[in-house]
């Protein structure tokens, strides 16, 4: 059979091996390496996607997973805040406790990964692989902090039951007053610039260890999970575009990716989904490390409005590799954004949703 005289990648860019230089830019390697292949071409892609989320002006979310604020990645998620490209979170509650160690100056130490645990343990250190941290000198030094946080804003933390964004909020707050590097600290980052910080579940992790020791010292706490689920959904509704970063996986990315089937799903309201997506994960799709849920797929789960490579950028890759060569992208080529404070909007974004019903 003869083949056809025109080619099917014809108009296809040419790939050409283009040379690095002496002083070359973020954004100059972004382009080199949308100019190749394999993953670097996805994250060459992923980087002009979050350019677009930011300059369309997105309602931008953050899903933290893993332990990378524990290992100082918190540092690059503060610049981020501090330029508006970040609008809401979702972190595990661990990545909020371990954040708290910076602006406190607590230890945290990088360490060589292939070492002996039982002899940690005997020493009373542990570790998140190469991070190292004191038991004593951080973990219940940030337990009693976090104790003390909670006796002293016992008045506010205790008239109504709470939703998780709440609690983050008066914490960044005091964290802000209290510790003696609160620019170390997204979590007073976040506060400051008023944005809404959800946890991912509201038992897993040091700082709900700690409020059922403060429950039962007489400074009981409410939390909410109906509240978080309603207040997210809030915000995915009232807002006209919205934008997903998923730096991993797990609880916060399935947070944050079901406003949308809460709206649509559960509450009855029409709604197509969020427009745009960028996850950045080592996970795969076929033993279900996805939570089923690739962004093909979570279109059809009301997530996204549609499977549209431009609009969603699954980088297969470690997120402490991958995260900063997007910060640093779209810091150089962006113009900063003020703060949408959706903190002061969350009355309102609730009274939308309430009504749509």
């Amino acid at each position: 059979m003869p083949h056809k005289t025109t080619s099917y990648f014809e108009g296809a860019p040419d790939i050409l091996p283009v040379t690095l230089t002496k002083g070359m830019t973020i954004s100059e390697l972004i382009s080199l390496m949308g100019a190749t292949s394999f993953e670097a071409r996805v994250v060459a892609r992923g980087a002009h996607l979050l350019r677009r989320m930011i300059e369309s002006d997105d309602a931008i979310w953050l899903g933290i997973a893993g332990a990378g604020v524990a290992g100082g990645m918190g540092g690059q998620i503060i610049s981020l805040i501090e330029a508006g490209f970040i609008d809401v979170i979702c972190s595990t509650g661990a990545q909020v406790y371990h954040d708290l160690h910076f602006a406190f100056g607590l230890p945290v130490k990088a360490i060589n990964p292939h070492t002996d645990d039982n002899l940690l343990r005997r020493l009373g250190d542990t570790r998140i692989y190469d991070i190292g941290i004191r038991e004593k000198e951080t973990l219940e030094a940030q337990d009693e902090l976090i104790r003390q946080f909670v006796r002293e804003k016992h008045d506010v933390l205790s008239r109504n039951s709470l939703s998780s964004w709440e609690f983050n909020y008066h914490l960044g707050r005091w964290v802000d007053e209290k510790a003696p590097k609160p620019q170390h600290s997204y979590v007073a980052a976040a506060a400051r610039s008023g944005i809404p910080l959800f946890w991912d579940s509201l038992s897993n992790h040091s700082i709900a260890m700690n409020l059922a020791r403060t429950d039962r010292e007489g400074y009981p706490i409410v939390l909410s999970g109906q509240q978080d689920i309603f207040s997210s959904a809030a915000i995915t509704f009232s807002n006209p575009q919205t934008g997903f970063v998923e730096l991993g996986g797990g609880g916060p990315k399935n947070f944050i990716q079901q406003t949308g089937p809460t709206i649509s799903q559960i509450l009855g309201i029409t709604f197509e989904g969020a427009e745009r997506g960028l996850q950045i994960t080592t996970a795969v799709e076929r033993e279900g490390s996805l939570s089923s849920c690739t962004f093909a797929e979570a279109v059809t789960w009301g997530k996204y409005k549609q499977a549209d490579e431009d609009k969603l950028v699954q980088i297969w890759g470690e997120y402490s590799i991958i995260f900063p060569l997007l910060a640093a992208f779209v810091l150089n080529e962006c113009s900063i954004r003020e703060p949408k404070r959706f903190v002061n909007e969350m009355p309102r974004f609730s009274k939308n949703l309430e009504n749509a019903r």
